[in-house]
């Protein structure tokens, strides 16, 4: 009874496909090490839309002096960004705006390509909901060129210039069909 117990556990966890991410925040014009912002917790395996949640969050404490930030994962070890990073004004994170964050990952969601942010102003009166929101973006495979013409190559791989056709060359079966219909109506009855 424990082993079925207990490989149904190992099964359970391997289905869910959570991952965690988190997202840090530094101000562009000091040159300081970014701060913790948020901690994400997103999963995939959801059939309609992909789940997620904001589990940590503290909110920033930004200088007067700094007007814009930048948001995205950073890897602290190899002190390099490792995502695409937001830029972003400072005011998206004063008082009365509670910040949105748009997690955007590829396409089989283990690898994540960047991170957005934006405030939305709270109105007591309209929400009940006041803490930080996530969404997660999943991208696609992009749609391929289609092309009319192949490319012709010669056998030493240079491109081969074909000459255009002249009206004449293109069209000469409708004058070739033009004259059979002169030719072969003939005058009529004459009597």
């Amino acid at each position: 009874m424990r082993v079925l117990l207990f490989l149904s556990a190992i099964l359970a966890a391997a289905s869910v496909d959570g991952r965690t991410v988190s997202v840090f925040l530094q101000p562009v014009t000091q040159q300081i090490p970014p701060s913790f912002l948020a901690e994400i917790d997103y999963d995939l395996s959801s059939p309609s839309e992909p789940a997620a949640q904001v589990t940590g969050y503290e909110a920033p404490e930004i200088s007067s002096n700094d007007d814009l930030v930048r948001v995205g994962l950073y890897d602290r070890s190899s002190g390099e960004w490792t995502s695409s990073t937001t830029v972003l004004s400072a005011e998206n994170f004063s008082k009365g705006y509670s910040p949105h964050f748009i997690l955007t990952t590829g396409p089989d969601g283990k690898e994540v390509l960047g991170v957005g942010c934006r405030g939305v102003r709270i109105d007591a009166g309209q929400t009940r909901d006041f803490g930080p929101q996530v969404i997660v973006q999943v991208t696609g495979k992009g749609k391929q060129v289609e092309l009319n013409k192949p490319v012709i190559l010669s056998p030493e791989g240079k491109k081969v210039v074909q000459e255009e056709k002249t009206f004449l060359q293109k069209y000469w079966w409708v004058l070739a069909i033009g004259v059979f219909l002169a030719v072969s109506s003939g005058g009529g009855d004459q009597k």
